[in-house]
């Protein structure tokens, strides 16, 4: 069991509110030190306490979501969706309705790849960021970027003003728990942009990381190299 000492530990943890109940473990200190023999490498040793990991664990999360902006796309839930659209030919009407339930039974258990290919104004974006707001509801980290809006951002990384390091926005991204990436399209063709992009697709393929990306692109159109992972699930969104 750990013991606390006060000598040189830190102050409690930010965040605690006056008249909160003290961590019954730490004390409200935020850290411990293990009971452990002095010839043991964690003698003397400061870890955080379990009431301190909770509150950076939050704080990753927050961290997480803000890198997503999902505001603007608030309305675009499952609750919102609809879906049965005018007049629409048989063929697409199904192919909206499995789009939806695959993107739904993603959301409930991310795993693989989701692949959502369509026109302008199908629905892909809406789908995926109801996935994004679902899993967040739940508690669960997912980070949506917009793939021109992440290539700017990782460019703007190089400038000596840039308050974040490019190896850390790009880590960010990386290793996200579940990353959606909107719009694909012929903005990535540079050979920049195609390399950093498949440095993301090729990580997070070897490293079995849930990942949705939507584009308007045909398969034939993209870099070759991450469409030809084998556990790509593809449901194609007909253009509306």
């Amino acid at each position: 069991m750990p013991t606390i000492s006060s000598t040189d530990a830190p102050t409690g943890p930010e965040g605690q509110r006056p008249g909160d109940e003290p961590c019954p473990i730490c004390g409200g200190l935020g850290y411990v030190r293990e009971n452990v023999p002095v010839d043991h490498p964690h003698f003397g040793q400061l870890f955080p306490c379990r009431c301190k990991m909770a509150e950076l664990e939050e704080r990753r999360l927050a961290h997480l979501r803000s890198l997503s902006n999902l505001g603007h796309l608030s309305h675009m839930t499952f609750e919102n969706w609809v879906q049965e659209r005018y007049r629409l030919p048989e063929e697409m009407s199904r192919s909206l309705r499995h789009a939806y339930s695959t993107a739904e039974r993603f959301a409930e258990n991310p795993g693989g790849w989701l692949v959502f290919l369509g026109g302008y104004g199908c629905g892909k974006t809406h789908l995926a960021a109801a996935i994004a707001h679902e899993r967040q509801a739940r508690g669960y980290p997912a980070v949506f970027v917009v793939v021109p809006d992440l290539l700017d951002h990782l460019r703007a990384t190089f400038s000596p003003e840039s308050p974040v390091a490019y190896d850390e926005r790009f880590e960010e991204v990386r290793t996200a728990p579940l990353l959606i990436l909107d719009e694909l399209g012929a903005q990535s063709s540079t050979p920049w942009a195609q390399e950093k992009l498949f440095q993301i697709f090729n990580y997070r393929y070897n490293a079995l990381l849930p990942t949705v990306v939507t584009t308007n692109l045909g398969l034939d159109e993209i870099d070759p190299r991450p469409v030809s992972y084998p556990h790509l699930t593809l449901p194609t969104i007909y253009p509306v």
